[in-house]
C-alpha cells in the first residue's frame, strides 16, 4: 500500500492524490502555502476520502461563519468514500468539527493519536482546538503522543514544545524548541515557541537577536506564521521601545498579506493596540484594519478573535461595532460547550471594551477585571491574552486608580524588568503617587 510521508498507510495511488496529501502535510505542519494544492484538484476526485477530509479542514481553517458550509461538501464525499480505518477517523474528525462539535472533535484526535501516533496532522489539529479552549495540559499530552515515533519530525518537537511553554515549563519548551532546530533550522513554529520563551522569561534583547537572525526563514510561508513570528519580534521591539522598527514590522509584515484573513486582522489589532499603549503614534492606521473587520459582518465564530474585532471597531468608531456587540450578548444565551466562555468571559470583557470606547474609564475597568482571571478560557496564547491585560492597565490609568495600575505594573516589571515603556510608565504612576524615589528609581532602570 502506498504511504504519505510520514509513514502512514494511504488508500489512494494517484501520484497526483499522493503529492497532494504530502504537500498538504508538510505545509499543514511547516506553515507553508502548497498545503491548498490538493484544493486545485480536489473535486475530480470524491472517490478519495483523505483527500476530501484535508480540503474539508482547510476551509474550515477560514475561521469565519460561512466554513461549515464550504466544508460541508467535502465532509459529505469523505464520509462516503472508502478508506483505511485511520482515513475514516479523519472523515469523522471533519464531520464533528463542521457539526461543531469540538469536545468530539478533540475526543476523536486523541484516539487517532493513541492509535496512529504517526499522523500528526490530526495531533497538530487537536492542539489547534485545545489551544482555542485554553486547555493547556491537554495540547502537551496531545502532542507527547507522537514520541518515540515521531523523534526525528522536527514538527513534533515544535508542538512539544508549545504545549510545554503554555503550561509554563520553560525549562523543558526551550529544550524541546532547540531540539527541533537541531533537526530542521528553518522550523518557524519551533522559532515561535522559543520566541514565547524568551519573551515570558524577559530575554528581550536575546529574542530579538534570534528572531532577526531568523526572519529570512519566514519568506514563502502562510500569512498566519509569517505575520505572527514577525508580530513576535515587534514585541520585542516594544519593550526596548524601537519605535520605528515596529512601525515597519507592522507596514512591511504583520498588515502585509491576508488582511481579510482571522489571524492577519487580530495579529494587527493587537499590534496597534499594543504601539498606542506604549506611546506610539500609529496615525491613520486603524481605519483600514477596521474596514476590512466591519466587513466580517458580527462574527462570532471565536471569543477570542471576536474581542479583538470588537475593539477595533470601536477605536475606529464604526457603527458595526454595535452589532457585533449585540451579536455577542446573543451568543451568550446559546447553549454551546463554550456558552461559559462567551457568557462569563467574553461579554463582561466586550462589555468592558464597549464603555473603554464612550469614555466611561471605571466602568470598562469593572468588567474587564470580571473577565480576566479566566480569560484564558477564551483561547490564544499568554502573549496573545497579554492584549486584555493592557487594555485594562490603560483603562486603570486613565480612570485614576493608580494605586492598582501600580500594582499591575511592578508585578509586569517581574517578566519585563528593563522594558522601556514598562518603567515609563511606573514613573509617572509613581510621581502621581507622590513617591519620587520609586519614580526616580523606574527612570534609572531605562536609563532617563
Amino acid at each position: 500500500m502506498t504511504t504519505d510521508l510520514l509513514g502512514n498507510p494511504i488508500t489512494d495511488s494517484d501520484p497526483q492524490i499522493v503529492a497532494g496529501l504530502n504537500d498538504f502535510i508538510q505545509g499543514f505542519l511547516a506553515y507553508q502555502t502548497q498545503a491548498v494544492t490538493l484544493l486545485g484538484f480536489v473535486d475530480d476526485h470524491p472517490e478519495s476520502c483523505l483527500t476530501n477530509t484535508y480540503a474539508g479542514f482547510l476551509w474550515m481553517f477560514l475561521e469565519a461563519p460561512e466554513a461549515p458550509a464550504k466544508a460541508a461538501p467535502y465532509r459529505d464525499r469523505a464520509l462516503a468514500a472508502a478508506g483505511t480505518p485511520r482515513e475514516r477517523a479523519n472523515a469523522q474528525v471533519l464531520a464533528a468539527w463542521v457539526a461543531g462539535d469540538i469536545p468530539l472533535t478533540i475526543r476523536l484526535c486523541e484516539e487517532i493519536a493513541r492509535a496512529y501516533p504517526s499522523d500528526l496532522v490530526a495531533i497538530k489539529l487537536a492542539q489547534y482546538h485545545l489551544f482555542n479552549l485554553g486547555d493547556a495540559a491537554g495540547m502537551l499530552r496531545l502532542a507527547l503522543h507522537a514520541l518515540p515515533e515521531g523523534e526525528a519530525a522536527p514538527y513534533v518537537h515544535g508542538m512539544i514544545a508549545f504545549g510545554y511553554e503554555q503550561c509554563h515549563l520553560m525549562q523543558e519548551a526551550e529544550a524541546a524548541a532547540r531540539r527541533a532546530l537541531q533537526i530542521e533550522p528553518s522550523d518557524p513554529w519551533a522559532h515561535h515557541a522559543l520566541a514565547h520563551v524568551m519573551l515570558t522569561q524577559g530575554r528581550i534583547d536575546e529574542g530579538i537577536a534570534f528572531m532577526e537572525e531568523v526572519a529570512p526563514m519566514w519568506e514563502g510561508l502562510n500569512s498566519f506564521m509569517h505575520t505572527h513570528n514577525w508580530w513576535h519580534l515587534a514585541l520585542f521591539y516594544i519593550s526596548r521601545d524601537r519605535q520605528a522598527d515596529a512601525l515597519r514590522v507592522y507596514d512591511a509584515h504583520v498588515w502585509a498579506c491576508e488582511k481579510d484573513y482571522s489571524q492577519d486582522q487580530v495579529g494587527a489589532v493587537s499590534l496597534l493596540a499594543r504601539l498606542e499603549f506604549a506611546g506610539i503614534d500609529v496615525g491613520d492606521r486603524w481605519q483600514e484594519v477596521a474596514a476590512r473587520i466591519a466587513a466580517r459582518g458580527p462574527d462570532t465564530v471565536s471569543p477570542f478573535l471576536t474581542l479583538q474585532y470588537l475593539y477595533a471597531l470601536c477605536v475606529a468608531g464604526l457603527p458595526e461595532a454595535e452589532a457585533l456587540m449585540a451579536a455577542i450578548e446573543a451568543r451568550a444565551q446559546e447553549p454551546s460547550h463554550d456558552q461559559a466562555a462567551w457568557a462569563e468571559v467574553a461579554l463582561p470583557a466586550a462589555r468592558g471594551i464597549v464603555a473603554r470606547a464612550a469614555g466611561d474609564m471605571a466602568t470598562a475597568a469593572r468588567e474587564l477585571g470580571r473577565a480576566l482571571p479566566r480569560m484564558g478560557e477564551i483561547g490564544g496564547s499568554h502573549a496573545q491574552r497579554d492584549f486584555f491585560e493592557q487594555v485594562h492597565l490603560d483603562v486603570l490609568l486613565k480612570s485614576g486608580a493608580l494605586s492598582t495600575a501600580q500594582q499591575v505594573l511592578e508585578m509586569r516589571r517581574t517578566y519585563d524588568p528593563l522594558g522601556i515603556p514598562l518603567n515609563r510608565q511606573l514613573a509617572q504612576v509613581y510621581r502621581q503617587l507622590g513617591l519620587p524615589q520609586q519614580a526616580q528609581a523606574a527612570l534609572e532602570r531605562i536609563g532617563d
